[in-house]
């Protein structure tokens, strides 16, 4: 079987228009692609076609085209930016001499190269070894038939059954490992339920500049390049806002142009983090000539995984390089629905810190509850969702507590310990939505 590449080799790109011509703006992405994948780009081959050709993909006459250029350049790999069949991938191969890798065998690739996270190696293990599986014959040409003469009668398909179990047999236990890390993070999940913490995720088209951001808005020591797909693995992390509930925020992986199915269900642990947030960050390019055609991209994806109904703050990112204002513009009823700003020099970061602070703390007020000593199992699930902010004994055996949560989360855990609401809360509203007490109530909790 042939290894996927190593970094520094000579390719030969090859984008094929099907009934137009090849788009300049995709053939840019995949030659970032490359580069992202460690190969230098010596040439690129392009035509035009009405269908796929059934044997090379491209034609007869653009095969041996693509086959005396890969030899005068000195080529290392072929790299097609479209998805092969097994056939015409080694057909591909046989004919030009050299290893041929379609658009999901290189974006594979870049995932084997950045996964760092235990599940994010099993995954992308995976949709490796599920891609390879049907290419297995390819590198087994010479047991493919038992021939005559003494000596040359071979084990014919012997071989590659023995890799096919093999390869099934690796398959079935990385899919059980999966299933016990995804069973962990659903108990985890559930356990965030039972906590109520409001989640973020960042998404957007990848090299949208969304680590940077995630830097700048929770200061983690996020990793930032300037490549396609530099973040993969999840990172989460807490921010911090004044008169909001703590919010976490996730990092998740970029999305790209014809994203491989197999890597969409792969990667199902950082889309999970898209999939349960409260809020989606669409980071945008707002400098890229092509954002709304990403921007329609990644809603396509975010539906396909039953995201399209969480509400989305669009975040237009490297404003800097337009030499733009940063900028919050609101919806028609007046929710912050657009932020302009640059992560990368912290212009306009402030302004989405404030869109945050508005939509989540129209959820949250600070409410006071006195509770007899009889309620203990409600003062514990107070403190259990960490929505308790000080604690005080009254004179009477009472306990004063200052919570944190929005009226109805508070109504409906009152409901569940069957405890009369307006009996135990008395809010005190001022106009911006959060409770002040009165001077002789804040005095003696003191």
């Amino acid at each position: 079987m042939f290894e996927r590449p190593e970094r520094g080799e000579r390719a030969i790109l090859v984008r094929i228009g099907l009934g137009q011509p090849a788009d300049s703006d995709e053939l840019g992405e995949f030659d970032a692609l490359a580069r992202s994948a460690g190969a230098v780009p010596v040439a690129t081959i392009t035509g035009t076609r009405r269908t796929p050709e059934p044997r090379f993909f491209v034609g007869s006459g653009k095969a041996a085209e693509i086959r005396d250029r890969a030899h005068a350049e000195s080529a290392d790999l072929v790299l097609v930016d479209h998805e092969l069949s097994p056939s015409q991938e080694r057909n591909l191969e046989q004919l030009i001499g050299r290893r041929v890798l379609d658009r999901t065998g290189l974006i594979l690739d870049i995932f084997a190269r950045r996964a760092q996270s235990a599940e994010g190696q099993l995954e992308v293990e995976l949709a490796q070894l599920r891609h390879l599986s049907t290419r297995l014959v390819r590198g087994w040409t010479h047991l493919e038939r038992q021939k005559g003469g003494i000596g040359l009668r071979g084990p014919g398909e012997t071989q590659l059954e023995t890799d096919r179990r093999l390869i099934g047999k690796r398959i079935r236990t990385l899919t059980g490992k999966l299933e016990k890390l995804s069973r962990r993070r659903d108990t985890g999940r559930q356990v965030r339920k039972r906590v109520p913490v409001p989640s973020i995720a960042l998404i957007g088209y990848t090299n949208a500049g969304k680590s940077t951001l995630f830097r700048a808005l929770t200061g983690a020591d996020a990793y930032i390049a300037d490549q396609l797909f530099a973040t993969l693995d999840p990172t989460v992390r807490r921010l911090r806002l004044p008169q909001t509930p703590d919010l976490v925020v996730a990092d998740t992986v970029g999305f790209v142009r014809d994203l491989p199915h197999e890597l969409v269900a792969a990667f199902r642990s950082t889309l999970m983090e898209a999939r349960d947030a409260d809020l989606l960050l669409h980071v945008v390019d707002a400098a890229d000539p092509d954002r709304e055609r990403h921007i329609a991209q990644v809603d396509e994806l975010i539906a396909s995984i039953g995201a399209a109904s969480i509400p989305q703050l669009r975040v237009y990112n490297k404003i800097d390089r337009l030499g733009r204002s940063p900028e919050l513009t609101r919806g028609a009823l007046g929710q912050p629905a657009t932020v302009w700003l640059s992560a990368s020099t912290g212009a306009g970061v402030e302004l989405l810190r404030a869109a945050l602070q508005e939509t989540f703390g129209q959820a949250a007020m600070r409410l006071y509850v006195v509770l007899p000593p009889s309620q203990g199992r409600l003062r514990a699930r107070l403190y259990g969702l960490r929505l308790v902010r000080e604690e005080s004994a009254l004179p009477d055996g009472d306990t004063r507590l200052i919570v944190e949560a929005s009226h109805q989360e508070l109504e409906s855990l009152c409901r569940e310990a069957g405890v009369d609401f307006a009996s135990v809360v008395s809010p005190c509203l001022t106009g911006a939505g959060f409770v002040e007490f009165p001077s002789d109530t804040a005095s003696s909790a003191a």
